[in-house]
């Protein structure tokens, strides 16, 4: 599974930066490549760190739930939680590619 990960997470991180060189290279005189790469890492490694997160909580919260049915509302809310990380990357990502 370790090995999975890495591979996923290689590929992503190639993904990413390709992109950023591939939107440098269309770029006017302003903005230099790190921008589109730092963009790109914003939003990317946000994305990847939530649904670790979420992969985390999902899997102790079946449990939890599978013992306790009164718990549903408590695990619904840590499951939503994670996603203001990716909505703070979104944020992120756009702020640095405006100024």
């Amino acid at each position: 599974m370790k090995r999975i990960l890495a591979t996923f997470f290689s590929v992503t991180l190639l993904l990413m930066f390709s992109v950023g060189f591939l939107m440098a290279a269309e770029a006017g005189a302003g903005k230099g490549w790190a921008v589109y790469i730092g963009s790109g890492l914003a939003m990317g490694l946000s994305a990847l760190a939530t649904g670790y997160a979420q992969a985390k909580i999902g899997a102790a919260g079946a449990g939890a739930l599978a013992e306790d049915k009164t718990l549903q509302t408590p695990i619904l809310i840590l499951l939503a939680l994670p996603e203001t990380i990716v909505i703070l990357g979104f944020v992120i990502a756009f702020l640095i590619l405006i100024f």
